[in-house]
């Protein structure tokens, strides 16, 4: 299961992390982000161990997604040593929401 992190969080949980990190940038309201809330939670279940699934909510970290220039949910970012390794934007499948980890 993804865990919500807080701005607070972000840098310590994302940026130092020594393992790739998928971060899903969303909204409590988000129609999309609803819908891909399962999805991210079963990858975060078969990569644990090996990366990090983190959500951050848009509307009570809104200096973290203006950082990373997220303009619509949901946004979804690997880092890997604290950089942006890869990104997709809006609802994704699952394959493709696993492929932005190669």
């Amino acid at each position: 299961m993804a865990t919500q992190i807080t701005a607070a969080e972000f840098d310590e949980k994302v940026l130092k992390a020594d393992k790739p990190v998928l971060v899903d940038f969303f909204a409590t309201w988000c129609g999309p982000c609803k819908m891909m809330a399962p999805t991210i939670d079963q990858i975060a279940t078969e990569v644990a161990g090996t990366a990090d699934v983190y959500k951050i909510d848009v509307d009570q970290a809104p200096e973290i997604a203006q950082r990373y220039g997220v303009m619509s949910i949901p946004t979804l970012i690997v880092f890997d040593k604290g950089q942006v390794k890869n990104q997709a934007v809006g609802a994704q499948p699952k394959p493709a929401v696993m492929a932005l980890f190669d």
